[in-house]
């Protein structure tokens, strides 16, 4: 198997296992149906480990632009290839939204709210703000990358790594997950959220692209900082891009604010008008 189709292959187990989860909790007349954001965090986990042990050996298992991106700028993965993963993961993950429609199939015209079948696909703010949507998909990437690297500079028993990994994701999922739905990875988001758009979805609605470039831009920005901190501060490896990065996420913060702040002002404006 090459790099290639095992990114495609481990995004889209990803995918069926995460989206699936989230179909089975959240569409009317499955079994699954309301049985919490426990079994979604551990859905999306097991699926991460799942992917993990399919594809590991061929591609390193990257499944998310985030991980790829982290892992050029700590010198652990050539930049040539970036590209290359980033298609591949995006593939996947439009693949495997397809695989969850397609075995869900009667239990989308059994459900009324067109929110909660977006859901099944892409995520969402549980409280809509632009800043600090973008500010806890940053932390969480963050969180995950930081951890994944120092995860993996441990010495476990053979092929044990990709499970504790899938208890780490259960793990932010629980801690942090409440906000956004932690997309924490930009083709989990974006794939899905394409597919969603091109499925004929009975009743679907809208794709919410106004708020799809938050689980993209956070994650990146999250994800790539995490890799240049764990380089500067556990392995004492300072580069220039730390700061460039840095520096990058203020700025985007500072201009969300602004523009935060500027429709919030015109929401009380028209309420009051």
């Amino acid at each position: 198997m090459t790099p290639f189709m095992a990114e495609v292959v481990g995004t889209a187990l990803l995918i069926i296992f995460g989206a699936g989860v989230c179909a089975g909790v959240n569409l009317k007349k499955s079994f699954a149906q309301n049985s919490g954001w426990i079994v979604i965090t551990m859905g999306w986990g097991l699926g991460v480990a799942v992917a993990a042990y399919a594809v590991g050996k061929f591609s390193g298992a990257h499944l998310n632009p985030a991980v790829t991106l982290a892992l050029a700028f700590t010198g652990d993965f050539p930049w040539s290839d970036v590209p290359m993963y980033i298609l591949a993961q995006f593939l996947g993950a439009m693949i495997g939204a397809t695989v969850v429609f397609l075995h869900y199939l009667p239990h989308w015209r059994e459900t009324d709210d067109p929110a909660t079948k977006l859901g099944v696909f892409a995520t969402g703010p549980a409280i809509p703000n632009y800043f600090a949507n973008l500010l806890s998909e940053i932390i969480g990437t963050f969180v995950l990358i930081v951890g994944i690297l120092a995860i993996g500079a441990n010495e476990f028993t053979e092929g044990l790594n990709p499970f504790i990994v899938g208890f780490f994701i259960v793990s932010i999922g629980l801690s942090l997950g409440g906000t956004t739905g932690y997309a924490i990875n930009p083709a989990r988001d974006l794939g899905p959220r394409i597919a969603h758009f091109l499925l004929p979805i009975p009743g679907k609605g809208s794709s919410n692209w106004k708020y799809a470039w938050v689980p993209v831009l956070g994650p990146v920005l999250g994800g790539s900082f995490g890799g240049l901190f764990y380089k500067a501060v556990f392995l004492g490896k300072m580069t220039a891009a730390f700061w460039y990065v840095l520096i990058a996420i203020a700025l985007v913060l500072v201009i969300t604010f602004s523009f935060e702040q500027k429709r919030n002002t015109a929401v009380t404006r028209n309420v009051t008008a």
